[in-house]
């Protein structure tokens, strides 16, 4: 059985080495090309075909279309120069947090950075 992790860590290997591919030859290289603009009208539109498919659709429906969020996130965030590993080290900060809990400590401790410019490495 496959780790979600090895997964992931698989997957965004593939959409990393696309950042140099020609935007003509593989989907993730055009969604790169396009920047977060692109990629983020595309992960709205997942996130909204998601919810309309666990409102009414056939379980397989909603994998299908969680599946393609997760992998337009990754996309977005490998735009971003953000990887997998740091979205599990902000989830695992948080385990054990009620969400409350959680929300109310980003207002006092958690100061917003300015953009990053597009592909920039954190």
């Amino acid at each position: 059985m496959r780790r979600l992790g090895e997964t992931l860590e698989a997957l965004e290997a593939v959409i990393t080495a696309r950042k140099d591919a020609p935007a003509d030859r593989s989907y993730t290289s055009r969604l790169l090309a396009g920047g977060v603009p692109a990629i983020g009208a595309k992960v709205t539109e997942e996130a909204g075909e998601l919810v309309t498919a666990a409102a009414a659709e056939a379980d397989a429906r909603v994998v299908s279309e969680a599946a393609d969020l997760v992998y337009h996130t990754l996309v977005l965030l490998a735009c971003r120069g953000l990887g997998v590993a740091q979205v599990e080290d902000e989830l695992a900060r948080r385990f054990g947090m009620s969400g409350l809990e959680e929300k109310a400590s980003r207002g006092a401790s958690a100061p917003s950075e300015p953009p990053r410019p597009q592909g920039a490495a954190s």
